[in-house]
């Protein structure tokens, strides 16, 4: 049963009073200090007329002038706002009669002064120092009252507030802090598990209803907690399905991280969710920058007519790869395809990172080699034409005969051959791949090229970028820039066309035409430099090269060999 009401709204009162108190007491001491700020500026300018009366009697003799002066700054003082003061509501009776004695007097003083009459002037002049001694002890007296009445009203406002503060802590310790305690220990009841607890009974509303509050909440955790041993159950069994799809994914991972992400390894993985999920069909879309696409096929491969699918993007840091593309007649399990996706699309990532490091290291290689031989062996060479040039100018002339000037020829012309030459590889080995990006890598090579001559210089390249190793784009790279170059050289073409292409056999066939005078200027390649390294280069791609005249002139490099692993859509 409720007795005393709000409980908030008894301590509110409290805290009011205690407010109104210390409001007064403040509003008091204010207000008393406000009336005290003059008073001793009061009791200065009351004592200075003491001075002032003696020294008006010294100058009485000294002429009118002066007189007529002190006079004047006697009733300045006299006639201050701080002594006007005195004359106020609040100033007592005695103070402002003596106040007003004094200015009586003052006025027979003034006409002594004035009339020079200093026997006078001198006899009353005792008396009138004793009357301004009164006002300003009148003053002090009235100073020191209201500074007694301040100490009190601040005592006695101390001890009000005391006593209600006394109150206050008595009845907080009784009623609320009592009541909390037990409530506290009813909680802490709770907190072990014992949910059956009796509440304490209060007097007011607040308690009231933080003990009911606390009783309900007790009720509703014991049936809580019941509950809760059946969603562990419910729970233990999600967390070992996430736990076998964390498997799944892990092994994966490792599978895809291990050996090379090639056309094998992401079926092999397609082929794993298929049976881990039984789904009706699944495929994998690689989109490529050229805006070709791989798709790689799950075992039950992948129906004509697509009806309900689901695609899950192949998307890292906002770059999208391809997506997954889903046929089920069961509900999916959208987290593990959207988790795989990210798996698959930061294995695509590193695997392109991977190639283009390499491609990088490969060009860091090679301009290295680059470097080398400029400093050596290109150093050499121009030192040896030189040596030659002067070997020619300081022969003796008994020396010269036919057979002398041929062999002299003929070093000259192997020093300037093996300098071309050489000029050729290093211009080779500084071609600069920035991406492991063959067809970027073929259109850099053709712009360099295309300063350099008139003929028309074209590319059609239609390779998927996972054909290909960082490695073979080196030596597809040089050995089509050495048939172009022979092709500009040698075959007095106007038009040069490479031609990148995957045939239906599923072999890479790159080829070099030209509209020229045909074959007959080609020797064989152990009699051409040039072309025994295409050859060479042929080889280590475990491909072949061949020459062939065109029906309607001209002359087609070809260049075969298989790819690093099969088609994706063979």
């Amino acid at each position: 049963m409720l007795k005393r009401g709000s409980l908030t709204s008894t301590i509110f009162g409290l805290m009011l009073v205690l407010i109104l108190l210390s409001s007064s007491l403040a509003l008091y001491a204010i207000v008393n200090l406000s009336f005290s700020l003059g008073d001793s500026r009061a009791i200065n300018a009351s004592g200075s007329l003491r001075m002032q009366s003696y020294r008006l009697l010294l100058m009485s003799n000294s002429g009118s002038n002066i007189v007529s002066e002190k006079i004047k700054e006697f009733e300045n003082t006299l006639k201050s706002d701080v002594l006007q003061n005195s004359l106020k509501w609040y100033s007592p009776n005695p103070l402002s009669n003596q106040y007003l004695l004094v200015i009586d007097k003052w006025q027979v003083m003034k006409a002594y002064a004035e009339a020079g009459d200093t026997r006078s002037y001198r006899d009353s002049l005792k008396d009138f120092v004793d009357t301004i001694d009164i006002l300003v002890m009148e003053i002090e007296l009235f100073a020191a009252y209201k500074l007694k009445l301040l100490v009190l009203s601040q005592v006695i406002g101390l001890t009000l507030m005391l006593a209600v503060a006394a109150v206050a802590v008595i009845f907080t310790r009784r009623r609320v802090v009592k009541p909390l305690q037990l409530l506290m220990d009813s909680a802490l009841t709770i907190s072990q598990g014992n949910f059956k607890v009796d509440m304490p009974k209060t007097d007011y509303i607040e308690l009231t209803a933080l003990s009911n509050a606390l009783k309900k909440t007790a009720s509703e955790l014991s049936n809580l907690y019941e509950d809760l041993e059946n969603q562990v159950a419910e729970k233990t069994l999600a967390l070992t399905r996430t736990n076998n799809e964390l498997n799944f994914l892990y092994d994966n991972l490792i599978m895809l991280h291990s050996d090379r992400l090639d056309y094998k390894a992401l079926k092999s993985a397609l082929n794993q969710l298929q049976n881990y999920e039984n789904l009706n069909f699944l495929r994998l879309v690689i989109e490529h920058e050229d805006q070709s696409q791989d798709i790689i096929q799950a075992s039950n491969g992948w129906p004509e007519h697509i009806k309900n699918s689901v695609c899950f993007p192949l998307q890292l840091d906002k770059v999208r790869q391809g997506y997954l593309e889903v046929i089920s007649s069961a509900q999916l399990n959208n987290p593990l395809f959207k988790n795989f996706a990210v798996m698959l699309a930061r294995s695509i990532t590193i695997h392109n990172a991977t190639e283009q490091r390499q491609q990088l290291a490969l060009m860091e290689e090679r301009a290295v080699i680059a470097r080398e031989l400029h400093d050596s062996l290109g150093q050499l060479l121009s030192f040896l034409k030189i040596q030659v040039s002067l070997l020619r100018k300081k022969l003796p002339d008994n020396c010269r005969n036919e057979e002398v000037e041929n062999q002299i020829v003929e070093i000259n012309d192997g020093v300037s051959f093996a300098y071309a030459q050489l000029r050729e590889l290093l211009s080779t080995f500084r071609l600069t791949i920035k991406e492991p990006n063959l067809n970027h890598a073929l259109e850099v090579m053709l712009d360099q090229l295309r300063s350099q001559t008139d003929i028309q210089l074209s590319l059609n390249y239609k390779l998927s970028a996972h054909l290909l190793e960082a490695k073979q784009h080196i030596h597809i790279l040089q050995l089509t820039r050495e048939a172009t170059l022979n092709a500009i050289k040698h075959a007095n073409a106007k038009h040069i066309v490479i031609d990148c292409q995957l045939s239906a056999s599923g072999i890479i066939n790159i080829t070099i035409s030209d509209d020229g005078v045909g074959v007959s200027h080609l020797k064989e390649r152990d009699q051409h430099f040039g072309i025994g390294i295409m050859h060479e280069r042929a080889s280590k791609l475990n491909g072949q090269l061949s020459f062939s005249a065109n029906t309607q002139g001209g002359t087609t490099v070809t260049l075969s060999f298989p790819p690093q692993q099969e088609p994706l859509n063979g």
